[in-house]
Protein backbone atom coordinates (compact mmCIF):
# COMPACT_ATOMS: atom_id res chain seq x y z
CA UNK A 1 0.00 0.00 0.00
CA UNK A 2 1.37 3.46 -0.92
CA UNK A 3 1.59 6.59 1.18
CA UNK A 4 -1.75 8.15 2.20
CA UNK A 5 -2.89 10.97 -0.08
CA UNK A 6 -2.67 14.08 2.10
CA UNK A 7 -2.75 17.83 1.48
CA UNK A 8 -0.83 19.36 4.41
CA UNK A 9 -1.73 22.94 5.32
CA UNK A 10 -0.79 22.79 9.02
CA UNK A 11 2.45 21.30 10.42
CA UNK A 12 3.55 20.64 14.04
CA UNK A 13 5.21 24.07 14.29
CA UNK A 14 1.94 25.72 13.29
CA UNK A 15 0.09 23.70 15.93
CA UNK A 16 2.57 24.66 18.66
CA UNK A 17 2.39 28.33 17.68
CA UNK A 18 -1.42 28.24 17.84
CA UNK A 19 -1.32 26.54 21.26
CA UNK A 20 1.18 29.13 22.53
CA UNK A 21 -1.11 31.97 21.43
CA UNK A 22 -4.19 30.38 23.04
CA UNK A 23 -2.37 29.67 26.31
CA UNK A 24 -1.07 33.23 26.54
CA UNK A 25 -4.49 34.70 25.86
CA UNK A 26 -6.61 32.26 27.85
CA UNK A 27 -4.50 31.78 30.97
CA UNK A 28 -3.78 35.49 31.43
CA UNK A 29 -7.47 36.44 31.18
CA UNK A 30 -9.38 37.58 34.26
CA UNK A 31 -11.46 34.39 33.96
CA UNK A 32 -9.08 31.74 32.67
CA UNK A 33 -10.05 29.59 29.67
CA UNK A 34 -8.59 27.20 27.12
CA UNK A 35 -10.10 26.03 23.78
CA UNK A 36 -11.35 22.42 23.74
CA UNK A 37 -9.40 21.51 20.60
CA UNK A 38 -6.29 21.09 22.77
CA UNK A 39 -7.71 17.97 24.47
CA UNK A 40 -6.87 15.92 21.40
CA UNK A 41 -3.39 14.49 21.32
CA UNK A 42 -3.18 10.70 20.88
CA UNK A 43 -4.06 10.11 24.54
CA UNK A 44 -6.93 12.60 24.47
CA UNK A 45 -8.37 11.04 21.33
CA UNK A 46 -8.23 7.58 22.94
CA UNK A 47 -9.95 8.90 26.07
CA UNK A 48 -12.69 10.49 23.98
CA UNK A 49 -13.29 7.18 22.21
CA UNK A 50 -13.82 5.66 25.67
CA UNK A 51 -16.27 8.44 26.53
CA UNK A 52 -18.41 7.74 23.46
CA UNK A 53 -19.34 4.27 24.76
CA UNK A 54 -19.99 5.25 28.39
CA UNK A 55 -23.57 4.67 29.60
CA UNK A 56 -23.97 8.35 30.53
CA UNK A 57 -22.78 9.69 27.18
CA UNK A 58 -25.79 9.56 24.85
CA UNK A 59 -24.73 11.87 21.93
CA UNK A 60 -22.67 9.39 19.92
CA UNK A 61 -25.26 6.61 20.15
CA UNK A 62 -28.13 8.97 19.40
CA UNK A 63 -26.50 10.51 16.34
CA UNK A 64 -25.46 7.10 15.03
CA UNK A 65 -29.07 5.95 15.35
CA UNK A 66 -30.18 8.80 13.10
CA UNK A 67 -27.45 8.24 10.50
CA UNK A 68 -28.05 4.50 10.40
CA UNK A 69 -31.73 5.14 9.74
CA UNK A 70 -31.36 8.06 7.31
CA UNK A 71 -28.11 7.48 5.39
CA UNK A 72 -29.96 6.27 2.29
CA UNK A 73 -32.26 9.30 2.39
CA UNK A 74 -29.27 11.65 2.79
CA UNK A 75 -27.70 10.07 -0.28
CA UNK A 76 -30.94 10.27 -2.29
CA UNK A 77 -31.60 13.93 -1.45
CA UNK A 78 -28.04 15.21 -1.96
CA UNK A 79 -26.73 13.02 -4.78
CA UNK A 80 -23.32 13.98 -3.43
CA UNK A 81 -20.23 13.11 -5.44
CA UNK A 82 -17.88 14.20 -2.65
CA UNK A 83 -18.28 13.67 1.10
CA UNK A 84 -16.23 16.17 3.13
CA UNK A 85 -15.93 15.43 6.83
CA UNK A 86 -14.68 18.03 9.28
CA UNK A 87 -12.95 15.94 11.95
CA UNK A 88 -11.91 12.30 12.08
CA UNK A 89 -12.64 10.28 8.96
CA UNK A 90 -12.49 6.75 10.35
CA UNK A 91 -15.50 6.55 12.65
CA UNK A 92 -18.44 4.20 12.30
CA UNK A 93 -20.73 7.18 11.61
CA UNK A 94 -18.58 8.20 8.64
CA UNK A 95 -18.86 4.70 7.22
CA UNK A 96 -22.66 4.81 7.47
CA UNK A 97 -22.62 7.87 5.21
CA UNK A 98 -20.05 6.37 2.85
CA UNK A 99 -22.10 3.19 2.57
CA UNK A 100 -25.29 5.13 1.85
CA UNK A 101 -23.66 7.28 -0.82
CA UNK A 102 -21.90 4.33 -2.45
CA UNK A 103 -25.14 2.36 -2.58
CA UNK A 104 -26.85 5.33 -4.23
CA UNK A 105 -24.15 5.30 -6.91
CA UNK A 106 -23.03 8.93 -6.85
CA UNK A 107 -20.00 9.01 -4.52
CA UNK A 108 -16.59 9.52 -6.14
CA UNK A 109 -14.47 11.06 -3.40
CA UNK A 110 -14.07 11.28 0.38
CA UNK A 111 -12.22 14.28 1.86
CA UNK A 112 -11.62 14.15 5.63
CA UNK A 113 -10.09 17.24 7.28
CA UNK A 114 -8.27 17.03 10.59
CA UNK A 115 -5.54 18.96 12.39
CA UNK A 116 -3.65 15.76 13.31
CA UNK A 117 -1.55 14.47 10.41
CA UNK A 118 -0.92 11.09 12.06
CA UNK A 119 -4.59 10.48 12.86
CA UNK A 120 -5.60 11.57 9.39
CA UNK A 121 -3.03 9.37 7.67
CA UNK A 122 -4.37 6.37 9.62
CA UNK A 123 -7.96 7.24 8.72
CA UNK A 124 -7.17 7.73 5.03
CA UNK A 125 -5.32 4.41 4.87
CA UNK A 126 -8.19 2.55 6.59
CA UNK A 127 -10.92 4.03 4.39
CA UNK A 128 -8.87 3.52 1.22
CA UNK A 129 -8.38 -0.15 2.11
CA UNK A 130 -12.05 -0.76 2.86
CA UNK A 131 -13.60 1.23 -0.02
CA UNK A 132 -11.94 0.05 -3.20
CA UNK A 133 -12.18 2.52 -6.05
CA UNK A 134 -13.08 5.47 -3.83
CA UNK A 135 -10.73 8.46 -4.14
CA UNK A 136 -9.69 9.46 -0.59
CA UNK A 137 -7.76 12.70 -0.09
CA UNK A 138 -7.03 13.88 3.46
CA UNK A 139 -6.56 17.56 4.27
CA UNK A 140 -4.35 18.37 7.27
CA UNK A 141 -5.58 21.67 8.61
CA UNK A 142 -7.82 23.58 10.97
CA UNK A 143 -11.46 23.72 9.91
CA UNK A 144 -11.68 27.29 11.20
CA UNK A 145 -8.90 28.35 8.79
CA UNK A 146 -8.56 26.02 5.81
CA UNK A 147 -12.08 25.39 4.51
CA UNK A 148 -11.38 27.30 1.32
CA UNK A 149 -8.71 24.75 0.37
CA UNK A 150 -11.04 21.76 0.29
CA UNK A 151 -11.01 19.78 -2.97
CA UNK A 152 -13.81 17.67 -4.40
CA UNK A 153 -16.24 17.17 -7.25
CA UNK A 154 -19.57 18.97 -7.04
CA UNK A 155 -22.06 18.54 -5.50
CA UNK A 156 -20.33 18.22 -2.14
CA UNK A 157 -21.81 17.18 1.19
CA UNK A 158 -19.98 18.65 4.18
CA UNK A 159 -20.54 16.63 7.38
CA UNK A 160 -19.87 18.26 10.75
CA UNK A 161 -21.00 15.71 13.28
CA UNK A 162 -20.82 14.87 16.97
CA UNK A 163 -22.30 18.12 18.24
CA UNK A 164 -18.90 19.81 17.80
CA UNK A 165 -20.67 22.95 16.55
CA UNK A 166 -21.65 23.48 20.19
CA UNK A 167 -18.01 24.11 21.15
CA UNK A 168 -18.16 27.51 19.45
CA UNK A 169 -19.39 30.58 21.29
CA UNK A 170 -22.40 32.15 19.51
CA UNK A 171 -20.38 34.74 17.58
CA UNK A 172 -17.80 32.15 16.60
CA UNK A 173 -20.57 29.78 15.55
CA UNK A 174 -22.12 32.35 13.23
CA UNK A 175 -18.72 33.09 11.68
CA UNK A 176 -17.98 29.40 11.20
CA UNK A 177 -21.33 28.57 9.59
CA UNK A 178 -20.93 31.51 7.24
CA UNK A 179 -17.41 30.33 6.34
CA UNK A 180 -18.82 26.91 5.42
CA UNK A 181 -21.50 28.55 3.29
CA UNK A 182 -18.89 30.73 1.58
CA UNK A 183 -16.88 27.73 0.30
CA UNK A 184 -19.96 25.90 -1.01
CA UNK A 185 -21.60 26.50 -4.35
CA UNK A 186 -25.31 27.22 -4.39
CA UNK A 187 -27.19 23.95 -3.88
CA UNK A 188 -24.40 22.09 -2.06
CA UNK A 189 -25.05 20.56 1.33
CA UNK A 190 -24.23 20.69 5.07
CA UNK A 191 -25.04 17.78 7.40
CA UNK A 192 -24.89 19.07 10.97
CA UNK A 193 -25.13 17.19 14.26
CA UNK A 194 -26.54 19.20 17.18
CA UNK A 195 -27.16 18.09 20.74
CA UNK A 196 -30.55 19.19 22.06
CA UNK A 197 -31.60 21.01 25.23
CA UNK A 198 -32.79 18.58 27.90
CA UNK A 199 -32.86 18.18 31.67
CA UNK A 200 -29.80 19.30 33.64
CA UNK A 201 -29.21 15.91 35.29
CA UNK A 202 -28.88 14.07 31.97
CA UNK A 203 -26.59 16.75 30.60
CA UNK A 204 -24.30 17.02 33.60
CA UNK A 205 -23.95 13.24 33.92
CA UNK A 206 -22.94 13.03 30.26
CA UNK A 207 -19.98 15.30 31.04
CA UNK A 208 -19.10 13.89 34.48
CA UNK A 209 -19.32 10.10 34.28
CA UNK A 210 -19.12 7.79 37.26
CA UNK A 211 -15.93 6.09 36.01
CA UNK A 212 -14.05 9.40 35.83
CA UNK A 213 -13.05 9.09 32.17
CA UNK A 214 -14.30 12.58 31.31
CA UNK A 215 -12.26 14.01 34.18
CA UNK A 216 -9.11 12.44 32.78
CA UNK A 217 -10.01 13.74 29.33
CA UNK A 218 -10.51 17.24 30.73
CA UNK A 219 -7.17 17.21 32.57
CA UNK A 220 -5.44 15.99 29.41
CA UNK A 221 -5.32 19.58 28.14
CA UNK A 222 -2.80 20.27 30.91
CA UNK A 223 -0.67 17.33 29.78
CA UNK A 224 -0.74 18.65 26.22
CA UNK A 225 0.55 22.04 27.43
CA UNK A 226 3.25 20.26 29.45
CA UNK A 227 4.36 18.24 26.43
CA UNK A 228 4.31 21.02 23.83
CA UNK A 229 5.27 24.07 25.89
CA UNK A 230 7.38 22.56 28.70
CA UNK A 231 4.91 23.55 31.43
CA UNK A 232 4.91 22.01 34.90
CA UNK A 233 1.18 21.52 35.46
CA UNK A 234 0.35 18.72 37.92
CA UNK A 235 -3.04 17.57 36.56
CA UNK A 236 -3.95 15.91 39.87
CA UNK A 237 -4.02 19.34 41.51
CA UNK A 238 -7.08 20.23 39.41
CA UNK A 239 -10.60 18.86 39.89
CA UNK A 240 -12.92 18.20 36.96
CA UNK A 241 -16.34 19.87 37.03
CA UNK A 242 -19.29 20.13 34.64
CA UNK A 243 -22.04 22.71 34.97
CA UNK A 244 -25.27 23.29 33.04
CA UNK A 245 -25.75 27.01 32.41
CA UNK A 246 -29.45 27.25 31.57
CA UNK A 247 -29.20 30.93 30.67
CA UNK A 248 -26.60 30.25 27.98
CA UNK A 249 -27.99 26.80 27.09
CA UNK A 250 -24.57 25.19 27.37
CA UNK A 251 -22.55 22.81 29.48
CA UNK A 252 -19.33 24.24 30.84
CA UNK A 253 -16.43 21.94 31.61
CA UNK A 254 -13.99 23.38 34.08
CA UNK A 255 -10.79 22.54 35.89
CA UNK A 256 -10.77 23.86 39.47
CA UNK A 257 -7.49 24.43 41.31
CA UNK A 258 -7.43 22.36 44.49
CA UNK A 259 -4.87 24.72 46.10
CA UNK A 260 -2.86 27.87 45.51
CA UNK A 261 -0.07 27.33 42.98
CA UNK A 262 2.15 28.92 40.34
CA UNK A 263 2.63 27.07 37.04
CA UNK A 264 5.60 27.77 34.79
CA UNK A 265 4.97 27.64 31.02
CA UNK A 266 8.38 28.32 29.41
CA UNK A 267 7.19 27.69 25.86
CA UNK A 268 4.66 30.51 26.24
CA UNK A 269 7.00 32.75 28.22
CA UNK A 270 4.63 33.08 31.18
CA UNK A 271 4.10 31.95 34.75
CA UNK A 272 0.46 31.53 35.80
CA UNK A 273 -0.81 31.92 39.36
CA UNK A 274 -3.88 30.04 40.60
CA UNK A 275 -5.82 30.59 43.78
CA UNK A 276 -7.52 27.65 45.46
CA UNK A 277 -10.96 27.22 43.88
CA UNK A 278 -10.12 29.20 40.73
CA UNK A 279 -11.42 27.73 37.47
CA UNK A 280 -10.16 27.26 33.95
CA UNK A 281 -13.06 26.94 31.52
CA UNK A 282 -11.94 24.24 29.10
CA UNK A 283 -15.09 23.71 27.05
CA UNK A 284 -18.54 25.01 26.37
CA UNK A 285 -20.92 22.58 24.70
CA UNK A 286 -24.02 24.42 23.53
CA UNK A 287 -27.34 22.59 23.30
CA UNK A 288 -29.94 23.60 20.76
CA UNK A 289 -33.65 23.77 20.01
CA UNK A 290 -34.77 23.03 16.44
CA UNK A 291 -36.07 26.55 15.79
CA UNK A 292 -32.88 28.09 17.14
CA UNK A 293 -30.45 26.10 15.00
CA UNK A 294 -32.72 26.60 12.00
CA UNK A 295 -32.53 30.37 12.47
CA UNK A 296 -28.73 30.26 12.82
CA UNK A 297 -28.40 28.23 9.63
CA UNK A 298 -30.73 30.61 7.78
CA UNK A 299 -28.68 33.60 8.94
CA UNK A 300 -25.58 31.89 7.53
CA UNK A 301 -27.20 31.31 4.14
CA UNK A 302 -28.57 27.77 4.45
CA UNK A 303 -32.03 26.35 4.02
CA UNK A 304 -32.89 23.39 6.27
CA UNK A 305 -34.33 20.67 4.02
CA UNK A 306 -34.48 17.77 6.49
CA UNK A 307 -34.51 17.50 10.30
CA UNK A 308 -34.23 14.21 12.18
CA UNK A 309 -33.88 13.12 15.80
CA UNK A 310 -33.32 9.82 17.53
CA UNK A 311 -36.31 8.07 19.10
CA UNK A 312 -35.71 9.70 22.49
CA UNK A 313 -35.38 13.19 20.98
CA UNK A 314 -31.96 13.69 22.54
CA UNK A 315 -29.96 14.65 19.46
CA UNK A 316 -30.77 16.40 16.18
CA UNK A 317 -29.30 16.04 12.69
CA UNK A 318 -30.09 18.65 10.05
CA UNK A 319 -29.50 18.52 6.30
CA UNK A 320 -29.25 22.02 4.86
CA UNK A 321 -28.77 23.34 1.36
CA UNK A 322 -26.68 26.38 0.57
CA UNK A 323 -28.98 29.12 -0.65
CA UNK A 324 -28.39 32.28 -2.68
Amino acid sequence: MGEPDLDVHSDPDDVTAALRADVREGLTAARKWLPPKWFYDARGSALFEQITVLPEYYPTRSEREVLDREAAEIARVTGARTLVELGSGSSEKTRLLLDGLRAHGTLDEFVPLDVSESALAEAVAAISADYEGLSVRGVVGDFTQHLGLLPGERPRLVAFLGGTIGNFLPGERAKFLRSVRDVLDEGEWLLLGTDLVKDAVTLERAYDDAAGVTGEFNRNVLRVINARLGADFDPDRFAHESYWDAGESWIEMRLRAREDMVVRIPGAGIDVSFEEGEHIRTEVSAKFRPAGIGAELADAGFSVERWWTDERNLFGVSLSRSAR
